[in-house]
């Protein structure tokens, strides 16, 4: 799995990207259990996930809500499939109101302009 760390910083949350080809549910699962594997990111507050699939779209919020619809939009506008994106947020203690949905494209356009 290739990540981007701290590509954003805002009010003191902290932000990473991460993302690797990727086919079905299960394996995005044990992809980002994988990426937990590393503490730094087993403690984060939040590693929403977003996957274009044969099985369809899929998301999870991990308590961000709305991050994975906007992982699966940009990737579905991208059009980019069977490819797993994760972004990752440590809470800063203030709250970010809407700034964090733009916050999670960034992430999310940063990942999609570093691919090869």
């Amino acid at each position: 799995m290739r990540t981007l760390d701290n590509i954003l910083s805002d009010r003191g949350s902290k932000y990473a990207v991460s993302g690797a080809p990727c086919t079905s549910v299960e394996e995005a699962r044990a992809l980002v259990a994988a990426l937990k594997t590393n503490k730094k990111f087993a403690r984060a507050t939040h590693n929403s996930w977003g996957l274009r699939c044969a099985a369809g779209p899929v998301k999870n919020d991990d308590g961000e809500s709305g991050a994975g619809m906007i992982i699966l939009r940009m990737l579905e506008r991208e059009g980019v499939d069977d490819h797993l994106v994760v972004v990752t947020r440590w809470y800063g203690g203030k709250h970010l109101g809407g700034d964090r949905f733009r916050h999670v494209q960034d992430a999310v356009r940063a990942y999609l302009d570093s691919r090869p």
